[in-house]
């Protein structure tokens, strides 16, 4: 049984920065100005838009994510329809092979004691005995010829997955402002987004300076 933290990366498509002259070459549309575009306007056109709410033009971006999550965060992140989604099946990974280390991975609680965690004590040992039982059944079904898409009905929301994302800037705006900004969001997930949401607002504050995280 392998333990990890849950993470995110960027996949690349077009670059972050270099999307917002593909915004501006849609937007100025609209508008028929065209012949402002210079090498620089790029960036204050597109924070006009924003700040006039004519979002709409953000939706010829795109921006596509992996993450390696809990299954009880992509439970929920599946829940955005403005978007394409590729997840880790347990219908066909079969955690019994030697490409999975012939054991199952699960994501740490974000909100796990990490003195709890080093000493194996209290509420964590309570959830590592459960993920840890979990895998025994898991492969004790394996070994009475089970499926994988049979033997995973005992796996838990702790399970480790893999989830790509993608959709475009205003699409991850709206799922931003849910899972990063508000504080209603669960833990893990806020744990997850947070992170993304520091990076995007830091590479293009025009677009994903929406909000301050507390």
């Amino acid at each position: 049984m392998k333990i990890i933290d849950q993470s995110y990366e960027i996949i690349p498509t077009i670059p972050l920065r270099d999307q917002l002259k593909l915004v501006e070459a849609a937007g100025r549309t609209a508008y028929k100005s065209e012949d402002l575009i210079t090498p620089e306007s790029a960036p204050r056109f597109v924070k006009m838009l924003k700040d006039r709410n004519h979002e709409s033009v953000l939706e010829h971006t795109i921006l596509s994510v992996r993450f390696v999550t809990d299954r009880g965060v992509s439970h929920e992140l599946v829940r955005h329809r403005l978007a394409s989604f590729t997840q880790e099946s347990t219908r066909f990974c079969n955690y019994s092979k030697d490409k999975f280390g012939s054991e199952l991975t699960f994501i740490r609680p974000v909100w796990a004691d990490e003195f709890q965690i080093r000493s194996m004590t209290g509420a964590f040992f309570i959830w590592y005995q459960a993920v840890r039982e979990a895998e025994n059944f898991y492969f004790d079904l394996l070994h009475k010829d089970w499926t994988p898409q049979q033997a995973r009905t005992v796996l838990p929301n702790s399970l480790k997955t893999e989830i790509v994302i993608t959709t475009n800037w205003r699409e991850w705006k709206h799922i931003l402002q849910l899972r990063a900004i508000s504080k209603a969001a669960h833990p893990q997930m806020r744990d997850l987004m947070t992170s993304l949401y520091g990076h995007l607002r830091k590479e293009v504050p025009e677009v994903f300076e929406i909000g301050d995280l507390e």
